[in-house]
């Protein structure tokens, strides 16, 4: 079972589109907040996105690259502007077909088998985590947010993605210095608090304040 994640704002529309999908036996979910995709998105973890060009706040062709910046799932364009120019720049922008509008479900539903077949034979998603709207890409192990990219060193990246994976939880000190550094027989106690803190300035200057908390004794959490 698939899940098919749907961004288009015609309600009635999105909906036919949702039930077609789920009477194939996949699942799919609608976009609710257009101005803010992503966070929806990496949350619902999709094998494909469905995506109308004319959306409000940014069209289609934003949310196309934004997902392109953190996954490489198939993304299939809905518009009624079916004309030679806006299928190239649908192509350009990462996406890989497009669908007219008006949409016969049938054809729709045919060509979306079809791209997971292919797709998902070869493999298909790029993981990411996702809180608060900052996006931990587990491939290049690289942070988004607002836009904006961090680079992380091997530490910072093992330190966040093991924190973001038990986000709401504490992780003791102890478990993050066997991830950083399970071959060493000694590290400093010290070590690890200067890692946090140089993680926590790279965070901030990129606009993420207080996203590391500090539970005295015991270790850190995300809330």
């Amino acid at each position: 079972m698939y899940r098919i994640f749907v961004i288009e704002d015609d309600r009635s529309l999105a909906k036919a589109i949702k039930e077609q999908i789920e009477s194939w036996g996949n699942e799919a979910q609608c976009a609710k907040d257009f101005q803010n995709i992503i966070p929806e998105f990496v949350q619902y973890d999709p094998h494909m996105v469905l995506l109308d060009i004319m959306l409000p706040f940014f069209n289609g062709y934003h949310w196309c690259s934004e997902i392109r910046k953190i996954s490489n799932i198939p993304v299939v364009f809905l518009s009624s502007a079916s004309d030679n120019m806006n299928i190239v720049m649908a192509m350009h922008m990462g996406g890989d077909d497009f669908i007219a509008k008006p949409i016969n479900l049938d054809v729709m539903t045919a060509k979306i088998q079809a791209l997971l077949r292919r797709t998902y034979d070869m493999g298909g998603k790029v993981p990411a985590l996702e809180h608060k709207g900052a996006i931990l890409n587990l491939n290049d192990t690289t942070l988004s947010y607002q836009g904006r990219r961090v680079e992380l060193t091997k530490n910072d990246f093992r330190i966040l993605r093991t924190l973001m994976e038990n986000k709401g939880k504490v992780v003791s000190r102890e478990t993050l210095m066997t991830k950083l550094w399970q071959m060493d027989e000694y590290v400093e106690e010290n070590t690890l608090t200067v890692n946090v803190n140089r993680l926590r300035k790279k965070l901030e200057n990129a606009g993420l304040h207080d996203f590391i908390t500090t539970k005295v004794g015991v270790g850190y959490i995300i809330e």
